[in-house]
């Protein structure tokens, strides 16, 4: 059995495919949890170009 400091630490990004074998429990709470957040801003960032897209169709009709 190997001692925790011995396990191979998991990169701090997450990769699309990436392989989930060598990661913990933990880890993988850790990546759900920045995962979400950065749907969060993605979605975010997609609703304000919407409006500045909604702001500047409204502006340049006749």
């Amino acid at each position: 059995m190997r001692d925790d400091d011995e396990r191979p630490k998991a990169p701090a990004t997450h990769a699309i495919g990436q392989s989930l074998d060598t990661l913990s429990i933990a880890d993988l709470d850790e990546r759900i949890a920045s995962l979400r957040a950065e749907v969060a801003r993605l979605e975010a960032a997609r609703v304000a170009k919407q409006a500045a897209l909604g702001a500047a169709d409204a502006f340049f009709k006749r």
